[in-house]
């Protein structure tokens, strides 16, 4: 059965799940996604991913700077929506807009609840070192992320995944999850489970002060770290009074004094263990593969990053 949605979703994380409504022969009456903003060298304008997709679809593209003005709600009770479904949209939904739709609106959140509500979850199961993760179709209420569970799929979180690629999985994971629950849905075929009250975290938006490296830390949580903020913000050091990311590590073998250059091919060490920099990125410049960066900057044995 064909129904009218509005797809309110802003970063590329949303473009599977909007497609696949698409090509499922969803109606989508309208997209809601954040107001462009300036971005790239000249500060231009840049529509979001979605909106700029949904643009070249022909579909009508609302980018509200907020939702509790009424003439917004009124605009959007006009579409006389079957459903909203909401993925990474960045704006609070008040309960008139979350009441619009014949059937409510639905979220795609991308973690296993209650374990990571809120704005960072799958960076934030990296960088706590979560062995798995996963994707869910959840009921939205006014809490954050608290509503019921409609349907979930789980993957494990790989020793070498980062918030790119995980994040790459589980849109994908996400949009067959959110197609298939609305036709399961039609069918009546879904039961919805409330979250349960035990387990609750939240993933809090990455401050920049939680970025810089602390070499001090065991080398496992300093991997989790440096895999969780890849590719942005990216975890950093200095060296040379330079800043350098550090975009992809993997666990070592070796002790010294925490920022300690044990070998010629960036082997770190920490508070416990070492880990080894595979890929970094200078400040001001592009990423580079460890060697590549050793043949333009000299790192020798011995030295401290800090």
């Amino acid at each position: 059965m064909t129904l009218r949605l509005a797809f309110m979703g802003s970063p590329a994380f949303g473009l599977p799940t909007l497609e696949a409504l698409i090509a499922a022969g969803h109606e989508i009456a309208c997209v809601y996604s954040q107001p462009p903003r300036p971005a790239g060298r000249g500060k231009q304008e840049r529509p979001t991913p979605v909106h700029a997709f949904a643009a070249s679809r022909g579909i009508e593209v609302r980018t509200p700077k907020s939702l509790k003005k009424p003439p917004e709600q009124e605009a959007f009770a006009a579409l006389n929506l079957d459903l909203a479904i909401v993925v990474a949209y960045g704006l609070i939904l008040p309960k008139a807009i979350l009441d619009a739709p014949k059937r409510g609106a639905l979220n795609l959140h991308g973690s296993l609840l209650p374990r990571w509500r809120g704005a960072a979850p799958i960076q934030r199961a990296i960088m706590a070192g979560d062995s798995r993760t996963g994707v869910q179709v959840m009921r939205m209420e006014e809490g954050l992320d608290t509503g019921a569970v409609l349907a979930s799929v789980e993957t494990p979180i790989a020793f070498d995944d980062t918030t790119q690629t995980l994040h790459d999985r589980l849109s994908t994971l996400g949009a067959v999850l959110m197609r298939d629950t609305l036709e399961r849905l039609e069918r009546s075929e879904i039961i919805e489970t409330p979250q349960s009250e035990e387990g609750v975290t939240y993933a809090h938006k990455i401050t920049p002060a939680e970025a810089r490296i602390d070499w001090s830390r065991p080398a496992r949580e300093v991997d989790f770290m440096i895999r969780g903020l890849s590719p942005a913000p990216g975890a950093w050091f200095e060296f040379e009074g330079a800043r350098v990311k550090a975009l992809l590590s993997r666990l070592g073998q070796g002790a010294g004094a925490p920022g300690e250059v044990l070998d010629d091919n960036l082997l770190v060490a920490c508070g416990e263990g070492a880990v080894r920099l595979l890929t970094v990125q200078r400040e001001g410049r592009g990423p580079l593969a460890a060697q590549a960066f050793l043949r333009g900057q000299a790192v020798p044995v011995g030295a401290r990053l800090a």
